[in-house]
This record gives structure tokens, sequence and C-alpha cells, in this order.
């Protein structure tokens, strides 16, 4: 995962997971396979809450859109070769927040399913972060 030109030298990156206990064999799939970096347990949802609670919803009724919808995002996971399974309460959205080191939230993101995360926006904000120390 080291590059030369890693933008997140300096930075810790941490992921946070809201539940244990359901599905663990997935969570351990996760941290191997997709995300080797230090899990949270946010037990109180503190950070999504902060996001907004937000849930999974439809943005659409036209059952075509929704189908096309569907498709586009399992075929991105196919080519990416992302797993996964319905395990889990799977509605929940969360996010990218990041920190500044007096720990002072300086940007955040907040997850469109189905959507790419936008990695030039959260890489120029590390950047930018970075500037500033």
């Amino acid at each position: 995962m080291a590059r030369d030109d890693n933008p997140l030298d300096g930075f810790g990156l941490i992921g946070l997971i809201k539940e244990t206990g359901v599905d663990d064999a997935g969570l351990i799939e996760f941290y191997n396979d997709y995300f080797r970096y230090p899990l949270y347990r946010d037990e109180e949802t503190a950070f999504y809450k902060a996001l907004g609670s937000r849930k999974l919803g439809l943005t659409s009724w036209n059952p075509i859109k929704i189908f096309r919808g569907l498709r586009e995002v399992g075929r991105r996971l196919k080519e990416k070769g992302i797993s996964g399974n319905f395990k889990g309460e799977g509605l929940v959205q969360g996010g990218v927040v990041i920190f500044d080191s007096a720990g002072n939230p300086r940007y955040a993101y907040r997850e469109k399913t189905g959507e790419e995360l936008p990695v030039e926006d959260i890489a120029a904000a590390v950047k930018a972060l970075k500037s500033e120390t």
C-alpha cells in the first residue's frame, strides 16, 4: 500500500464501523481484503450522527432508473473485484471526515450511494491541510 507519492503520509487513517456481532466474518474480510487500517466501533454512532444520520433511500420511483443504477453499481464492484453480502444493517450512509492535528474536523464528504468517492477532492483536502502545518 505504500507509495512514494502517498498523499496520506503523516496522516492516520481509521475506519469506523457501527456494529459487530452481526457479520464478523464479513468485517474480517473487509479488513483483510480492502482496508488494512485500524477499525473503530462507533458504539454511539456519533460520526454517523455528525454526518446527518442518513439512510439509503430511493432517489426515483422509476423502476427502470432504479434497475440501471443498481446494475451500474454492480458492474463497478465486479470490475474492482469487490464482493459483499446483505448481512447487517446496510442502509446507513457514512462518509469521510478529515481532522487536523488538534482533532478539529476540516473536511467532510457525505456518502452518496452508488457514486465513486471524490478521491481527488479528498487528496486536495489532505494536501491543503498538510501545507498549513
